[in-house]
């Protein structure tokens, strides 16, 4: 058999079901904050940028950025 309660049980369980919501909604809103996302990945790039296969393609990066900024400016000599 169902049992009655009383309109002081409802509102109770509401506001803690409300205050349950507010501090999910906190941590949400902390977990997805546009600076923290952006701190995040600045620190997991960092860490795996120290890595050696981090560093290989730093490095590998490094030089193909040369090698087209070489390229470029002889290109830009040859056109003038």
């Amino acid at each position: 058999m169902a049992t009655q309660r009383d309109a002081s049980e409802i509102r109770s369980e509401i506001e803690q079901a409300r205050d349950q919501l507010a501090v999910t909604v906190d941590q949400l809103a902390d977990r997805l904050a546009p600076k923290r996302l952006v701190d995040d990945v600045k620190t997991s790039l960092k860490q795996k940028a120290l890595t050696p296969q981090g560093k290989a393609v730093l490095g590998g990066a490094g030089l193909l950025l040369s090698v087209l900024m070489i390229r470029n400016l002889r290109r830009s000599r040859r056109n003038r």
